[in-house]
């Protein structure tokens, strides 16, 4: 009986191992056809697709991660390998259902295709709700981060302020009071002292301090003896990091880190808070005293309903203003610093032309020419020191890249399909490393190229979309005006008086961000600039401009 009852627990043993391997078979079987199925169809997606090398399941995310620290050479690389058509499509979610829409990334920098999102085809290529959702927490519906009817208000308000020659000297007066009470003052205690200094870091805190008076007629002061830390900015500047975090992951992921008030999520719900309560307290004070700052002039317009805009929209617009006015000049500026500095007969040509406008509106004194720094039409004359500042924006523009979002199917001028829920990025910083656009010099530093054949006037691109780094289209940069204003009183103010000259070993570098930052600052030594006359020495008519304004306001 034992014998009986053994064979049959045997046999059901021998059963259940055979059923066992029936089912692992069947498994494998299904894994390998689910495996075989999904390359097969991934071979039909790539043979479409003319970009880097994507992978199975990864897309292209393995050579961005590789190339991440110079991504933006890495896509130059990348569109010129495609010869004129300076166009690819690359996958970053290589699965059935997304690999076609959300997956599909088309990159370009043709001036055509430019000038179809940008301007031909505007409506169908918003920012789209991905950007709009990552940004929404610091910029809330601002003029930079809306589409339709809300961007529209926002843009013809504004715009009818940036015509305004009010604002324009507003402008002048914050820089001119920047340059005159502080940067040469700092500049002037490295030139004594022979210590380095990070001029990117001094850029960055003038046109900070600028942009805050022009938008809300408060000045934080972060451009002082010392370099104070400034509560206000640090939050800025952690919520601005901590938002450009959520673009490197999926929505769903930073989200759940939002709702969990984990890592950056928990920085940038603090920092916000810091950033609100100063926001709260400037409109509270521009509402008592009105100015002719940015806060004062929306405080007097209307919504589409005929309302007065309320406290929180009033924040999101300054701050949206804030974002765009203080990183943007200032990393040109550094660039424009950087380049000069390997270009001597650049720099002299700059200097020539600023010393011979003076001379003309100033006399021959050296010292009047350093006394106050340049007005309006004086930096108007300044012919070639645009260009060079054009030339730096080609190479180096502020923003170098900007993506859109496809509301619906579309084809680009040069046949490449885009489907609706599909993105499409322009590398600005490709525009100007393309040799069919701009032949074979475009690697070099040529300010010569945006002048007349006989060097006496600025001549701007024939072809509008080749160069795009104040955006295009009913988009294009209201304050690029301002921005040059700004950006030609500081470098004439800063090479009329000294040299500078770059630490030797130190390694300028792009940072990753949606701005072109230099990674680790601009390290320079400044020297002092002879302009001829030992009795006008910068440092000394910075003591007798200050000993006059002492003076005066005594």
């Amino acid at each position: 009986m034992a014998g009986i009852i053994q064979a049959i627990q045997q046999q059901q043993q021998r059963r259940q191992v055979e059923g066992d391997s029936l089912r692992l078979l069947l498994a494998v079987l299904v894994v390998a056809l689910a495996v075989s199925t999904y390359l097969t169809w991934f071979w039909a997606l790539t043979r479409r697709l003319n970009g880097p090398k994507v992978w199975p399941f990864l897309g292209s995310l393995p050579g961005l991660v590789a190339n991440r620290a110079r991504m933006h050479d890495w896509i130059s690389d990348n569109l010129r390998a495609t010869g004129e058509a300076a166009t690819y499509q690359t996958c970053i979610l290589p699965l059935p259902l997304l690999a076609r829409r959300q997956g599909l990334v088309t990159v370009t920098c043709h001036p055509r295709n430019l000038e179809h999102v940008l301007r031909s085809r505007f409506e169908n290529y918003p920012k789209g709700p991905q950007m709009q959702a990552a940004f929404h927490d610091l910029l809330g519906r601002g003029i930079f981060n809306s589409d339709g009817e809300t961007w529209l208000i926002q843009r013809k308000t504004a715009a009818l302020e940036f015509t305004t020659r009010t604002l324009r000297q507003a402008m002048a007066r914050w820089t001119n009071r920047s340059i005159k009470d502080r940067l040469w003052r700092i500049l002037a205690d490295r030139r004594g002292d022979g210590k380095a200094v990070d001029l990117q870091d001094l850029l960055l805190r003038l046109t900070f301090d600028n942009i805050c008076g022009l938008t809300f007629g408060k000045d934080p002061e972060t451009l002082s003896p010392g370099l104070p830390d400034n509560a206000f900015t640090a939050a800025f500047d952690a919520a601005t990091e901590a938002t450009l975090q959520r673009l490197l992951f999926p929505g769903f992921f930073w989200r759940l880190k939002k709702a969990l008030r984990l890592g950056s999520e928990k920085r940038l719900r603090k920092s916000l808070e810091v950033v609100d309560q100063h926001m709260a307290t400037a409109i509270a004070e521009r509402k008592l005293a009105p100015s002719d700052d940015l806060l004062s002039r929306f405080m007097k317009k209307r919504d589409a309903d005929g309302n007065a805009f309320s406290s929180s929209v009033l924040q999101r617009i300054a701050l949206n203003f804030l974002l765009a006015g203080r990183d943007t000049s200032s990393v040109a500026l550094s660039w424009f610093f950087w380049t000069v500095m390997r270009r001597p007969d650049v720099e002299k040509k700059l200097v020539d032309e600023m010393t011979a406008v003076l001379t003309d509106t100033r006399g021959p004194d050296t010292a009047t020419w350093l006394a106050e720094p340049m007005g309006f039409d004086e930096l108007d004359r300044l012919v070639h020191l645009k260009a060079a500042l054009q030339e730096t924006l080609r190479l180096y523009p502020s923003v170098p890249q900007d993506t859109k979002y496809v509301v619906a199917d579309d084809v680009l001028p040069d046949g490449t399909v885009v489907p609706a829920g599909s993105t499409v990025t322009y590398s600005i910083y490709s525009v100007g490393r393309m040799e069919s656009i701009w032949g074979k010099d475009c690697g070099e530093f040529r300010p010569e190229r945006w002048l007349s054949a006989d060097g006496d006037r600025f001549e701007p691109a024939k072809d509008p979309y080749q160069f795009v780094a104040f955006n295009g289209g009913p988009r294009t940069c209201l304050g690029k005006d301002l921005a040059y204003l700004q950006m030609k009183s500081i470098a004439s103010a800063v090479l009329l008086r000294y040299r500078l000259e770059p630490v030797p070993g130190h390694r300028v570098q792009q940072k990753m961000s949606l701005t072109l930052f230099m990674k680790n600052g601009l390290r320079v030594y400044v020297r002092p600039r002879s302009h001829g006359d030992p009795c006008s020495s910068p440092d000394q008519v910075s003591a007798s401009s200050t000993a006059t304004t002492t003076a005066v306001a005594a």
